[in-house]
């Protein structure tokens, strides 16, 4: 006798479009990414560079500035925790559901608001402070709208997706399809059961990585470590008056 295969055990059909948006779409980003960075270092490192416009202003720049950069940064460790680390993880440790949700949903929603709202600070400051604005050039608009498009769909994921009865487990769907793209074993059928806020969000994430060595945006890659080795620099007057006077002890003229 044949007995029926329940729904929730049958095995997941993966259409093309499927295999297209969870695997290729992924797997180019990632290699433009990589190849982007090391073209753009390699033939165009004077470009290399964030384009600093605090001269031009510094009253918006500082409440801006630290708002974007910090919450972007707890943004980046909280993505890290929740793709990378599986849910048997938190669970071996003894963290619940419950409490990791909890903790994942009030952290979430706090630095994502404050990295929105920095980030709304900063568009602002390009839009109305006429020096900012003329050196804003349309690579950064493509880049701001990708950025900001990201971060909206993100916390909208967070907050929207938390408000109804049950909300969407992306530890079960999300987290191991990312995982699986850098095991060489993707499981695009993951994304398919995930909701449309999450498949937008990662959609949005990846044209943001495509694009990001193009732009200012590589500047997170930068690192002055030279400062640390570069010898110090040696300042001479050119005054001759000051050669009568008496040097105070290790400020001696170099001759």
């Amino acid at each position: 006798m044949n007995h029926p295969i329940a729904a929730q055990d049958a095995p997941t059909a993966v259409g093309t479009q499927a295999i297209l948006l969870w695997v290729v779409v992924p797997y180019v980003s990632i290699a433009i990414f990589v190849v982007g960075h090391v073209w753009r270092y390699r033939y165009d490192k004077f470009g290399w560079t964030t384009r600093s416009s605090q001269l031009y202003e510094n009253r918006l720049l500082r409440l801006g500035g630290p708002l974007f950069h910090f919450g972007i940064l707890l943004v980046a460790v909280g993505h890290v925790g929740g793709l990378l680390v599986p849910k048997s993880w938190t669970e071996a440790v003894g963290i619940s559901d419950t409490a990791y949700h909890v903790m994942a949903v009030a952290l979430g929603v706090v630095v994502g608001f404050a990295t929105l709202v920095g980030a709304a600070i900063l568009v602002y400051r390009r839009r109305t402070v006429g020096p900012v604005f003329s050196a804003t050039t349309r690579n950064d608009k493509v880049m701001y709208v990708l950025l900001l498009g990201t971060i909206v769909l993100g916390l909208g994921t967070t907050v929207l997706g938390n408000l109804v009865e049950n909300p969407h487990d992306y530890r079960e769907t999300v987290s191991p399809w990312f995982r699986s793209i850098f095991y060489f074993q993707p499981e695009p059928e993951l994304m398919t059961r995930a909701t449309l806020g999450f498949q937008l969000h990662a959609l949005a994430a990846w044209a943001l990585f495509a694009f990001w060595p193009f732009s200012r945006l590589v500047h997170v890659f930068s690192m002055p470590l030279g400062y640390l080795t570069r010898p110090y620099i040696v300042y001479r007057s050119r005054d001759a008056a000051r050669d009568s006077r008496t040097a105070r002890r290790g400020w001696e003229r170099v001759r």
